[in-house]
């Protein structure tokens, strides 16, 4: 009986959320989280770094709290590295949460 109480609790719960919260909560428990906010960095990256480091970055990624960014040009690697602190501050404020704490270069 216990597994058709929490059956009906669970069913009950759902009538609670709206379908912007089921999904939130959904993505927040999912592992395609990561791919969906690196979608989200990658349509605002412009915005946040500008139109220049854009266009030479090759690919953005998201294991965990952590920002991959791929990119050919050496002097922008250095520039990236050197500006880590404000890419994790711009990206988590483009996001409206601290979802990364470290920003890796390569």
């Amino acid at each position: 009986m216990s597994w058709l109480k929490r059956l009906i609790t669970k069913t009950y719960n759902m009538g609670e959320y709206s379908l912007g919260e089921a999904l939130k909560e959904f993505l927040n428990r999912s592992r395609i989280r990561g791919d969906i906010q690196a979608l989200e960095i990658d349509a605002a990256w412009e915005n946040i770094m500008g139109k220049t480091v854009a266009r030479y970055t090759d690919k953005l990624h998201i294991i965990g709290d952590k920002l991959f960014v791929y990119t050919s040009v050496a002097p922008l690697k250095h520039e990236l590295v050197y500006q880590r602190e404000k890419i994790i501050e711009r990206v988590n404020e483009a996001l409206g949460s601290k979802v990364i704490k470290e920003v890796i270069v390569k």
